[in-house]
């Protein structure tokens, strides 16, 4: 894939028109026939501060993201139609509906607050150590057409459970991850949910050829970090199998800062076609 398009490049040639936004998906971020379930949610998170966040103070930082995935989103035009559901004083609850060519493709809620006063002491869970580094790690790479195109974009290191397509059973994966090529910082809150959803899920290693999969909903849960990481830090997210049967996929995944503080937990439901 010659193609390379940074995802500052792509949100920084949105357009709104009142509620909606829109964005222009190209082919290197694509997963299989549909865009990588990441940058979908990117784009939705991206069109909620757009259209109902312009006038928050930075206080108000995303909590949870709720994404449900309903149809393939293909490279093109895409727009994200946004509904503040309701604002609070503290927690604010907004909708946003991903179409393309008139179909609705994902359904998002996002739930966005403020810190509140409390006497509940802090639990900042914080990197559980590994035994390889990243820089222990050679790059993984796979013959043209086996990588979905959107990877080209990440630097990935498999540290610990067993690779896809390796003909080897795993239920965990452990992997070092950072964005590459980035001429513009990305907001650090859309980062979080971008890398939160690269891992392929761990069962995919038992097969020793291609075999599609895909997430049907996925469930962020966010804890925003007080300092932004440095940009070639290596991030790492830890992904367990929690159940599977009749070709569904139960996850959870964790997403830790380069500095090891915990910046989000999430559950997934993948369909897994072989």
């Amino acid at each position: 894939m010659s193609n390379f398009t940074p995802l500052s490049t792509l949100l920084a040639a949105r357009t709104r028109t009142e509620d909606k936004v829109g964005f222009t998906v190209p082919g290197d971020w694509l997963q299989g026939r549909t865009s990588f379930g990441g940058l979908i949610s990117v784009m939705a998170a991206q069109a909620m501060r757009d259209v109902a966040g312009a006038a928050w103070p930075a206080a108000v930082r995303l909590r949870a993201l709720q994404t449900s995935f309903i149809g393939p989103v293909t490279a093109g035009p895409v727009e994200v139609q946004v509904t503040l559901l309701r604002e609070g004083k503290n927690v604010r609850q907004v909708q946003a509906l991903v179409r393309q060519q008139g179909q609705t493709a994902a359904l998002l809620l996002g739930v966005f607050g403020v810190d509140r006063s409390t006497i509940v002491p802090v639990k900042a869970p914080q990197r559980p150590a590994i035994s390889r580094l990243p820089e222990e790690i050679a790059p993984r790479s796979l013959p043209p057409g086996l990588a979905p195109n959107f990877t080209q974009h990440m630097d990935m290191r498999f540290a610990e459970g067993a690779a896809p397509i390796s003909g080897q059973p795993s239920e965990i994966s452990r992997i070092y991850l950072r964005l590459k090529d980035e001429p513009v910082a990305v907001d650090l809150e859309l980062m979080t949910v971008l890398l939160a959803d690269v891992p392929p899920t761990p069962v995919l290693s038992i097969f020793t050829q291609p075999t599609p999969a895909s997430s049907v909903s996925w469930e962020l849960e966010l804890r925003p970090l007080a300092h932004a990481p440095d940009a070639d830090g290596w991030w790492r997210v830890d992904t367990d199998v929690l159940a599977a049967e009749g070709g569904y996929v139960n996850q959870v995944t964790r997403l830790w800062a380069p500095g090891g503080e915990l910046a989000s937990l999430g559950y997934q439901v993948v369909t897994v076609y072989g």
